[in-house]
């Protein structure tokens, strides 16, 4: 059977017309799928006892589960999901001052390969549905409530998989999380990270995409970046700079940059230089990101070198912040995610 949360509200409300039941029914069901976040049809305690059955009957109801969970010191935490065909995916749950951020995933593994990733190194299984991203949520903001006393504040599309890759999938799951209908997140909230494909960067931009953009860059040397991130091959850099432009200019967001510092590889004061002056073009943010060892040949560079390269940008009056290392001891911090567990 297909699952209730595979088909459209519209389909929805055909198949309550068809079972002979009223009109707001459909609604009522689409409320408690997206608004309310149910997880059983048992749990639709606005419909009556003959409306469920008839739901089970219909439709199965598929939903991840945590499987494992670790705290790190720093309080972050880290969630292995049990998807329903046995899959697994990770997600992590980032406090801060005044808020909680959930880190999700969008694939089982990852097709890109990015050298110094251990997603990357796990291959890709299959993309995960609207449904299995939006469980993240839902799971991750009971812990939210349940470690810290307050709701999610924010999400970001950073953990296993690149999200434009699953393009139909990310933007179903991004719409039910912010439509009044559905969660109600704002989509300033909402961040979405990319390495850079450049087709759907300017699909984005004409669907007038309204939550954040983050670019994975890591280098603003082609073949340094190529060497990094294979994909970038095939969406090389003057294409890329020419896809943010219109994307700036059709939305009028400022673009995020993620640049991890790699030792002897990208952190020298000429990349530095590189990279302000790939920034020219748009409106930018820069997040300079501590690397996490996953067992590649890649070294964190050194501090002295990491100052050297952020005070190089400020002067060059770009907006750039340092991002500490979160939930490393557990390998939640960024690039670890590998479904570790599994193998333990």
């Amino acid at each position: 059977m297909r699952d209730i949360r595979e088909i459209t509200i519209e389909q929805i409300s055909t198949w309550v017309a068809e079972q002979g039941e009223p009109a707001f029914r459909g609604k009522q069901i689409a409320e408690s799928l997206w608004k309310r976040g149910v997880r059983s049809f048992d749990e639709m305690s606005n419909l009556s006892l003959s409306s469920r059955k008839k739901l089970h009957e219909s439709f199965s109801f598929k939903t991840a589960t945590i499987e494992h969970e670790s705290r790190s010191k720093d309080q972050t935490a880290k969630f292995l999901f049990s998807l329903h065909d046995k899959k697994k995916v990770e997600g992590v749950l980032i406090p801060s001052r005044e808020r909680v951020t959930a880190c999700i995933s969008s694939q089982v593994g990852c097709p890109l390969g990015c050298r110094f990733c251990a997603t990357g190194n796990m291959g890709f299984t299959r993309n995960l549905q609207s449904h299995e991203i939006f469980d993240q949520y839902l799971l991750m903001n009971q812990k939210s409530r349940e470690y810290f006393g307050h709701d999610l504040s924010n999400l970001v599309f950073m953990g296993m998989g690149e999200p434009l890759l699953n393009y139909e999938a990310v933007m179903g799951a991004i719409h039910y999380l912010t439509a009044p209908r559905g969660i109600g997140l704002s989509h300033s909230r909402i961040t979405l990270s990319t390495v850079g494909i450049v087709k759907e960067i300017y699909r984005l931009a004409d669907e007038n995409f309204r939550a954040g953009l983050a670019v994975s860059l890591h280098s603003a040397d082609e073949r340094i970046r190529q060497h990094l991130i294979p994909a970038s091959k095939t969406n090389p850099l003057p294409e890329l700079q020419t896809a943010l432009q219109y994307y700036v200019q059709k939305t009028n967001a400022r673009i995020t940059f993620e640049y991890v510092l790699l030792h002897q590889v990208n952190d020298s004061l000429q990349d530095a230089a590189k990279l302000a002056h790939f920034c020219k073009s748009f409106p930018v943010k820069i997040n300079i990101l501590e690397y996490n060892e996953t067992g590649s040949l890649f070294k964190s560079s050194p501090k002295h070198k990491r100052d050297d390269f952020l005070n190089f940008l400020m002067d060059k009056n770009l907006i750039v912040q340092s991002r500490r290392k979160k939930g490393e001891d557990i390998d939640a911090a960024c690039g670890q995610l590998a479904t570790r567990e599994t193998e333990k």
